[in-house]
Parts: C-alpha cells; structure tokens; sequence
C-alpha cells in the first residue's frame, strides 16, 4: 500500500508545527527541576528553599522584625522610619532576601502577587529622593500582570485564526 501525501496532509503538518513553534513556551517549564547531580527537586521544595530565606537568622539579623519584609511581599515602613531603613541595616538585609530568593527561584510570587523585582523597585523608590520617598506600598509598583497575558495570547490567537483559514484541523482529516 502506498503513501500519499496529499495537500490535506501538509497542510495538517503546517498546522501542527505551527502551533507547536508559536505557542509552545520552551525550557520555561514549571516541571521538576533537575539537578547537576541527577537528583530532582519538585517544584514545592523550591519555593519551601526560598520561604527559608525570611526566617534566615544570618541573613535577617539587626533589622527589626515589624520592618521586615515578609512572605505577603509588604514592606510595613512607616514614613517617619525611611531614613533608618534606608541608611540603616534593613535595607541591606531586606536586598540580601531578595537575592537568596532570586538564587533559588527567580520566578518567586508573593502572597500580594508581588515579584522579586517589584519589591526591589518599591524600595528603590521608597529609599529615593523623589516624590515617592518613605512610600513603600509594594502593591503600587507591582507591574501590570494583564500585558503578559495578552502578549501570550497572541501566539494561541494567530495559531487558531491560522486554522480557521486553513480549514482547520478537524476538516483536514
């Protein structure tokens, strides 16, 4: 019995490589991790190995525990307090945090939604000297999670307006 590839069957192939290759997110799995020695870490270890970090007594050692940044991703500063948390030892062991949770999971959320480098530009501005010193409400510069969903859905949505036009993957078979 011969095969045939017939129009129907490349087009059937484009399609499926298309969707693949556009809507596909490579090496950005969020499954287990591997490890240089072959041991696998899932991905609860991670974020257990980063939540570590907070509760780190060398890491967190002169800064008062009500300045403190927390799991929540609030940094509770009161206006009146920013030049001792921004001169003092807080800041320093508030930024050596964030770098112990960024060396063991760079993509760590917060409980408010909060990224690594939101809360870093929430004491950048806080610690600054514009407009938005002594303001430490990390939930004002948390970046806006709408424009990384509408920029992922594009792929799926030219993937799917592809189909359409081109019969689609149900007509082909």
């Amino acid at each position: 019995m011969a095969l045939t590839v017939t129009a129907k069957h490349w087009r059937l192939a484009f399609s499926l490589i298309f969707l693949s290759v556009f809507t596909g997110k490579f090496a950005k799995a969020d499954e287990d991790l591997p490890l240089p020695d072959g041991a696998l870490v899932y991905p609860g270890q991670v974020v257990a190995k980063a939540l570590i970090c907070f509760n780190d007594k060398y890491i967190y050692s002169s800064c008062e525990e009500a300045y403190r940044l927390t799991q929540t991703g609030n940094l509770n500063v009161p206006p009146e307090y920013t030049d001792q948390y921004c001169s003092g030892p807080c800041k320093a062991e508030t930024t050596l945090v964030l770098n112990c949770i960024e060396n063991i999971f760079s993509h760590f959320l917060f409980y408010n939604k909060a990224t690594i480098q939101d809360v870093g530009a929430t004491i950048k501005a806080g610690c600054g000297f514009g407009s938005q010193r002594g303001n430490f409400n990390v939930e004002e510069h948390i970046q806006d999670e709408e424009s990384d969903g509408g920029e992922s859905s594009v792929p799926v949505m030219v993937g799917l307006v592809g189909m359409i036009l081109g019969n689609g993957l149900v007509f082909l078979v």
